[in-house]
Parts: C-alpha cells; sequence; structure tokens
C-alpha cells in the first residue's frame, strides 16, 4: 500500500483491522467512510514468549469475538513486511523473522489477510482521517509505545517500513532513549522525557526537514503533558488524531486496498 489516499470505502463499509503490539492484540471492524472502528474494539494480552504461533492465535481470538468470517481481515506487525513476511523482530520474538504471517493467518482464518507495519499503518489512517489529512509536504508520523514506529509520507505517498526508531540517539537506539516504555523503565518526569522526545525530533528533523510531526500511541491521549514542553524544533507537532485507534483502521484500510487491487 502506497498511497493514505483512495483507500476509505464508500460510508458504511466495514473491514477488519487488528493491530498487533508488544502489550496488546486490539481490533474491530472498521467503517471505512468515517475512518473509525464501528464497535468497541477487543484486546487480549500479548503473549509472552510472543512467539508467532502463540500471537497468531491471540489475534484469531480477536477476530472470532465479533464472529466476523470469511471476509478481508488486515493485520499490523511491529517491524519490516514485505509481502506479507515478517523481516524484523525488535519487540516480539525472533523466531518471527521470516514467517509469512498473511499466509499462516489467511489458512487460519479462512479468508484473505494483509499485513503491513504497524507504523506505516497508523500513518495511513492519520493521513487520510486525522491529524496530518490534507497536508501535501513530508510529514512523519511517530507511535511512542513499547517502541517507536515510524511512517514517512511526502506528497501523501507513503514510504514503506521506514525503522527511524532505530536510529542512534546519546550511544542507543533511540527509542531505547525516548519511547514510552524508555520513561516508564526510567521513572522519568514528563520534563525528562520531553527532553528525550525533543532531541530525537530535532535529529530527524535534522535528516527528513518534515513540516509535520504527527505523535501517536497510547500516551497521545496525555499530549498535553509533554507537547508544550518540547522547544526549538522548527516543524509543526500535533498528537494524533485517531490515538490508539489508528493502527486498527489503517490495517483495515489496508485490507480494503488489496482487495479492491485483486478485484
Amino acid at each position: 500500500m502506497t498511497d493514505g489516499e483512495g483507500a476509505a470505502g464508500a460510508p458504511g463499509a466495514q473491514v477488519f483491522g487488528v493491530d498487533i503490539g508488544g502489550s496488546g492484540i486490539k481490533g474491530a471492524p472498521v467503517d471505512l467512510g468515517r475512518g473509525e472502528p464501528a464497535e468497541e474494539r477487543h484486546k487480549v494480552l500479548t503473549p509472552h514468549p510472543a512467539t508467532p504461533e502463540a500471537v497468531l492465535g491471540g489475534v484469531v481470538e480477536v477476530v472470532r469475538h465479533f464472529g466476523w468470517s470469511g471476509r478481508p481481515v488486515g493485520v499490523t506487525f511491529p517491524g519490516v513486511v514485505r509481502d506479507g513476511v515478517t523481516l524484523t523482530a525488535a519487540n516480539v520474538d525472533k523466531s518471527w523473522i521470516g514467517t509469512d504471517l498473511a499466509s499462516r493467518l489467511g489458512e487460519r482464518l479462512g479468508c484473505p489477510v494483509t499485513v503491513l507495519n504497524d507504523a506505516d499503518a497508523a500513518g495511513v489512517a492519520e493521513v487520510t482521517f486525522g491529524a496530518a489529512a490534507g497536508r501535501k509536504g513530508t510529514v512523519i508520523v511517530l507511535t511512542l509505545g513499547t517502541g517507536i514506529g515510524s511512517a514517512i509520507f511526502t506528497g501523501g505517498q507513503l514510504v514503506p517500513n521506514a525503522e527511524l526508531g532505530h536510529l542512534e540517539l546519546d550511544g542507543h537506539e533511540a527509542e531505547k532513549r525516548a519511547s514510552t516504555k524508555a520513561k516508564e523503565d526510567h521513572d522519568l518526569s514528563w520534563s525528562q522525557w520531553a527532553r528525550r522526545v525533543q532531541k530525537y525530533l530535532l535529529h530527524l528533523e535534522m535528516l527528513f526537514s518534515p513540516e509535520l510531526f504527527v505523535l501517536g500511541g497510547g500516551v497521545s491521549r496525555k499530549a498535553h503533558k509533554f507537547l508544550p514542553l518540547i522547544e526549538g524544533v522548527r516543524a509543526e507537532i500535533v498528537p494524533a488524531r485517531l490515538q490508539n485507534n489508528a493502527g486498527i483502521v489503517g490495517a483495515a484500510m489496508a485490507a480494503a486496498a488489496a482487495a479492491g487491487d485483486a478485484g
């Protein structure tokens, strides 16, 4: 999926989206006309160790909770995905590397499955329905959570699988310094954490000169606690509008686009 525009279906059209995260697996049918879950999402805890078989079971549980069958399902994965195959596994079990998630899950569910990077999914949703809608310059969407996911758009076009959370920051991977998990692990105050996020954004700005940063993940609900503390970044910085639903919505959009291409 290379374009956040045109993926939304007619009002009322529904496709199922699942977001696999480091702490939870959540999903719901998505209204593609409105860009939001059509029902309250269902969540199960991500198993540990997060092996493919264990996580597949969690995804199946979420999908079957809604009685969804036979129709397309979109799924996000926290790593690089190409043609439905997971190629990296930073925050899940290493046995994911080389797993054909789309095929294996499709066999379990008995329906077409489309898989994409989790931050790409969130970004597509934000560019289409959320905080970056209508922006044509360079936009970087970051999901701050267990790690840092990233999606880069220019002229509305997605550059897939940008792993900017693994850039070096202060001698460490950026996500080890500026993710929500890093805030919790190091018991950082909002001010201390904001300085780390600021340093990370300044590094990204130096590399990509975006006009807009969209900060997502669960912490986006508390943007008022840290965004005002970030200084010196030229680009506009806004919280994600779809918050923790962005991945679910973007996954459903990807599945709808794949179904349209196949048709």
